[in-house]
């Protein structure tokens, strides 16, 4: 074995692949982006309408549902779930992302497949308004298989210090909006694939679903950051990304002491996905709300003399919304 190619790691591949990622990455550049892709970091300049800017930053990655992505290969949307994990947390605080960085590993450079890829993070960071300005492409053979690969991501946004939300406005009488997901998002895929493809392949048209479990399992998660940012006003004193753990693993991280959100489970529709998957794996009502999103994929804490405002805000930009809860006092942080 002579060369670096011939330990399974290819240069020119992963030079081609830069080239058609910067072509992708120009077309969610602002202003305030300095550079380009290819230098050893990002530059991004603060807008200068901000008196004290505060910066939010967040980081996640697409777990297993990648699996799925390898069994239909089908990649031009899981950089749309690794864009959205990332701004919907930075948006929880009331901040606008500014930029995004992409950590792609794979076990075999396919220089299609990555523009696959990031064809799908494009997309994500222009529907979350916000620039891509750097990533890493890493070869790693014999770690990965040569059709496998693992894609993270990090997200900073920008909001200011006096707006930034993190629970400590909640109060008794608040009540809870909940913002519908499109499906399984990005969570709970371990429990959903072993589930699942224990009675389905992901081509089989599923008569329950409209479609193929395939098709469902890939639907990208929601961005809720251009909706959001229109209706943000002081009247909403938190907000909760539903991810792992579903709404009992999160909603209670912004839930001061003393209070304890009240959640009436009958108040919006579940989607199909969710009961298929409790039903066919047995599944107790308890653990479906402590692994999956259950049809909510954001909330919402707001005045109570807000509320039917800030829905109908919300239905007029697209979003299914629905008054799912509210505040009260109590050491419980959420009864579900």
């Amino acid at each position: 074995m002579r060369s670096y190619k011939e330990a399974g790691v290819d240069r020119d591949a992963a030079d081609e692949s830069v080239e058609r990622i910067k072509r992708l990455a120009r077309l969610t550049y602002v202003p305030q982006v300095l550079g380009g892709i290819g230098s050893f970091g990002g530059f991004f300049e603060l807008p200068s309408n901000y008196r004290q800017p505060v910066l939010v930053s967040g980081t996640d990655g697409v777990g297993t549902k990648l699996k799925i992505a390898f069994m239909m290969d089908k990649h031009d949307t899981v950089g749309i779930d690794c864009v959205a994990m990332c701004v919907n947390d930075v948006l929880v605080h009331g901040a606008k992302p500014l930029f995004f960085l992409d950590y792609l590993a794979v076990g075999k450079l396919n220089v299609e497949r990555v523009e696959q890829i990031v064809t799908g993070i494009v997309k994500g960071c222009v529907e979350a308004e916000c620039a891509l300005i750097g990533g890493e492409t890493a070869q790693m053979p014999d770690f990965y298989g040569e059709d496998e690969y693992d894609l993270a991501g990090f997200a900073v946004g920008i909001v200011e210090k006096d707006q930034l939300l993190d629970g400590s406005r909640v109060s008794e009488g608040d009540l809870v909006l909940g913002l519908a997901s499109s499906g399984l998002h990005s969570n709970g895929f371990s429990l959903a694939r072993k589930i699942l493809l224990s009675h389905y392949r992901v081509d089989s048209y599923v008569d329950e679903l409209g479609k193929t479990l395939g098709e469902e399992m890939l639907t990208p998660t929601k961005i809720y950051v251009k909706s959001v940012l229109k209706v943000l006003d002081s009247s909403i004193h938190a907000m909760a990304h539903i991810t792992g753990g579903g709404i009992p693993g999160n909603l209670p991280r912004v839930i001061p002491v003393g209070l304890e959100a009240r959640i009436d489970k009958s108040s919006w529709p579940v989607p199909t996905i969710f009961s298929l998957i409790q039903r066919l794996g047995m599944i107790n009502e308890s653990e479906m709300f402590r692994t999956f999103n259950m049809g909510i994929g954001f909330m919402l804490i707001v005045e109570r003399d807000s509320a039917d405002r800030i829905a109908r805000a919300l239905k007029n930009l697209g979003e299914e919304v629905w008054v799912v809860g509210e505040i009260k006092r109590g050491e419980r942080r959420i009864v579900l």
